[in-house]
Order: C-alpha cells, then structure tokens, then sequence
C-alpha cells in the first residue's frame, strides 16, 4: 500500500512492503546518519525514528518512528507512525487527564448536593467549563497537527529517498 500526501494527514499510521531485508534498510539508515545533518536519525534495534533539527523544530513538529520487522530473508515490512514530539504529548495526555478527573469529580460532589437536595449550579457549571476545554484541547491538537503536515510531508520524504522508494 503506497501513501498519498493526503494520507499522512487524515491516517497518521502507514506500512509498507519492501524488497530488502531488515538488516539492509536499517543499514540504509545508520549510512543516512553518517552522511547528512538535515534530519536527527535515532537507531534502536528494528526501531528508527525521524525527527528535524532542533533549530527546524515548533512546538507541534512532529517526529517519524518507524518499525522494520523481517518477514524472511528478502523482504521486510515497515511500520510507520507519525507523531508529536513525546514530551508535548505526555503533556496533552496530562492536561486530558486532569480535565476529565476535575469533570468526574465536580459531577460527583454535584450528584451529592443534588441527592441532598443542596444547591449545586456551582458544580454543573465547572463540569459545562470541563467540556469546553476539553473541545478547546481537542482544536488546538487538530491546530498542531495542521501546522506540522509540511514537516510530515518533509519527514515522509526523506524515507522514501533513503529507501528509495
């Protein structure tokens, strides 16, 4: 299955087919470290991933990870996976945590005073506030991931060419 530019945005994951051992596409990779300095080249085991320069990098860059499993001797398959850097993703993670568990817990203490029969409009109204944020949290990463597509358009293609493809 080849990838479409259009892909890389709307399916972030992709897997490729190729014609060479595992072995030799992950020594494609470690000679491309060697002999560039436009891209960072991380090696670990079957895994490489892809990232740009610091100097290239915003807050929303993305990075490529990408899997090489051996299937046999001549051919391997390529697991591929666009994402943002792990940092600004754990803290995305964190900030979704925290609104969804001030959500529960204000529903919660609202359930509470309502069973009571207390008053508890202060309580649905910072669980309504919880939704939106937690929408404005949900624009913002589709905002982050928009801005990136040309970095995952530039991370793709520097694949393609080190793999030929």
């Amino acid at each position: 299955m080849s990838l479409q530019r259009e892909d890389i945005v709307l399916r972030p994951r992709f897997k490729k087919e190729l014609d060479q051992p595992n072995t030799a596409v992950i020594q494609l990779f470690a000679d491309a470290k060697k002999t560039q300095k436009d891209y960072v080249i991380a090696i670990i085991d079957d895994h490489i991933f892809l990232k740009l320069p610091t100097a290239k990098q915003h807050f929303w860059s993305p990075q490529l990870h990408l899997e090489i499993n051996e299937v046999n001797h001549e051919t391997a398959i390529l697991h591929g996976l666009f994402g943002p850097n792990p940092t600004v993703w754990t803290m995305f993670m964190f900030f979704h945590f925290i609104v969804a568990g001030l959500f529960i817990g204000f529903g919660i203490w609202a359930y509470s005073n309502w069973t009571l029969k207390n008053e508890y409009a202060i309580q649905v109204g910072i669980m309504l506030l919880m939704v939106i944020i937690w929408v404005g949290l949900y624009f913002a990463g589709r905002i982050g991931r928009d801005s990136s597509k040309d970095q995952m358009h530039e991370l793709h293609d520097f694949m393609n060419k080190i793999i030929k493809e």
